[in-house]
């Protein structure tokens, strides 16, 4: 087993959302959601543009956690509470933190911020691959 990342130890991955990613989570799911695919409909409803797809952001968080543990860890259990919509082209910082390693589990909290504010919370437990 490689090094143990340490209690407050964290990593944050950024990324832009676009118009172009939208598409894609589209095909791979089938989610036809106007708000996330229709731009009118979305601003309509209230919102700056079409919103992000939740589950896409959110994972955005998983390429922190796997650069926080490593390879030789995956993911057990993952829970994210959504507290806003994020519109598309948002820049997006995922940000994972330490909160607890063992060579059992390393637990980590989850924070997404957009421009800021925060958008997404929750926790993660990575377990080692073979477990």
């Amino acid at each position: 087993m490689t090094d143990l990342p340490a209690k407050g130890d964290a990593i944050t991955f950024r990324k832009t959302m676009t118009v172009a990613e939208q598409g894609f989570f589209t095909g791979i799911t089938g989610n036809m959601t106007k708000t996330h695919v229709d731009r009118a409909h979305a601003k309509d409803a209230g919102l700056a543009d079409m919103s992000v797809f939740e589950l896409a952001a959110a994972g955005l968080l998983t390429t922190a956690l796997g650069r926080l543990a490593g390879p030789a860890w995956r993911i057990g259990d993952f829970s994210v509470a959504f507290g806003r919509a994020i519109p598309v082209g948002s820049s997006i910082a995922a940000t994972a933190t330490v909160t607890e390693a063992s060579s059992e589990a390393i637990v980590c909290d989850l924070s997404i911020a957009v421009e800021g504010d925060e958008a997404i919370t929750g926790t993660a437990r990575m377990v080692p691959l073979g477990a």
